[in-house]
């Protein structure tokens, strides 16, 4: 198949592509190792985003988007920034994850007051939910709101928070009285501390960080939609930022994959290149097919999301299946680089340790599992 003329995007698709391409080309690809050595993006790569209007383009024009309601779009950027082995820039995360929240939870004035910084790249955002107890059972969170009035006091402690240390709106889960409900803690709230800098086994440029809240004072006009619908919200998301993770996980088994094809290619051994061993050229054409049969599933998925249809048992099966794929397509890539695929200086290296979290994060692949088995009524 050809990934830029797959049949479920237009014209106009193509041409945001091609841009969208030249901007990765252009002002990622040539930083990635910087901001790999400093641990961190620079924060200009977001207002350049921004002016380019790659930030939250879903977003209507009257509150700075572009008003591109075409999740397709979306998938665009996923894909060119995982087939150029980029997973430090978290535009999907502030995209695709968080910004769906204040669109469709936030009043108009709370949509004034933020969204144009979203789109703008002004205010970077981050969602807190994993606390250092509590994993995938959301509803067993700490993190307290007690109610003053006009304003909850907050007390808890979160942690493994992407963008935790360049985010300025942070939505953050906690208990009310009420149950579970969701507040957007501001860069510059007293008692809103930033904990360490978490190094990790993989994606070292993704700011990842512990995030402390001491009797920070939250407005009542920062609470985002209704006090105790927290956990509804969070699940009404979820699906949607479960394919996020599928349309990743299967361009970056491309970028993998096409990475290690090059070095089948020119790489010899016993006079001849390695691709033409029957062991390689069996095992790439395993991947090609496997990889393909995931990007038309996803695919599939995207076009059922924009018609309201994605189920949560699909986008479940969607991240647990394409996120072990990746896994699978990695490590094979390796074995098939053999020792220059051990080397950081080689793609191939990074993209097998920033895999090994795709399992992990939007709910492990176990609780996918779990999800599609009550689904069966099982």
């Amino acid at each position: 198949m050809s990934f830029d003329n797959r049949a479920i995007f237009e014209e106009e698709h193509k041409v945001f592509r091609d841009n969208f391409r030249r901007f990765c080309a252009e002002e990622v690809a040539p930083k990635t190792e910087k901001w790999i050595e400093q641990g961190i993006v620079d924060r200009d790569i977001w207002t350049l985003a921004g002016e380019n209007g790659f930030l939250a383009p879903q977003i209507d024009e009257e509150f700075g988007g572009l008003g591109l309601k075409d999740f397709r779009y979306a998938q665009i950027m996923i894909e060119e920034l995982s087939r150029i082995g980029e997973s430090g820039f978290a535009l999907s995360l502030h995209n695709d994850v968080i910004a769906p929240y204040l669109d469709a939870y936030a009043n108009d004035e709370q949509k004034r007051r933020w969204l144009p910084g979203v789109c703008s790249g002004e205010k970077i955002l981050a969602i807190a939910m994993t606390e250092p107890d509590t994993g995938s059972d959301l509803q067993a969170i700490k993190s307290k709101l007690e109610d003053k009035g006009d304003h909850y006091i907050l007390n808890g402690a979160k942690t493994y928070i992407s963008n935790g240390i360049l985010a300025d709106l942070v939505i953050v889960a906690a208990k009310a009285e009420q149950g579970v409900t969701l507040v957007v803690v501001e860069r510059g709230m007293e008692g809103f501390n930033r904990g360490r800098k978490l190094k990790k086994m993989g994606m070292p440029s993704q700011d990842t960080a512990e995030l402390f809240f001491e009797n920070v004072i939250v407005p009542k006009t920062n609470v985002l939609g209704q006090p105790g619908m927290g956990f509804i919200y969070l699940m009404q998301k979820l699906a949607q930022e479960r394919l996020v993770c599928a349309i990743g996980a299967v361009a970056g088994s491309w970028f993998a994959f096409e990475e290690t094809l090059k070095y089948v290619k020119e790489r010899k051994a016993f006079g001849k290149p390695i691709g033409k061993f029957q062991n390689t050229r069996f095992g790439m054409a395993e991947m090609k097919t496997e990889i393909t049969i995931g990007q038309t599933f996803v695919d599939n998925l995207v076009m059922k999301l924009l018609d309201g249809k994605l189920t949560p048992d699909e986008a479940a099966m969607s991240k647990w299946w394409t996120t072990d794929l990746l896994n699978r397509v990695v490590d094979q890539c390796v074995q098939f680089h053999g020792g220059a695929g051990y080397m950081m200086e080689y793609p191939i290296a990074r993209a097998y340790t920033d895999a090994r979290i795709t399992r992990i994060f939007a709910g492990t692949n176990e609780i996918m599992k779990e999800i599609i088995g009550r689904g069966l009524g099982l």
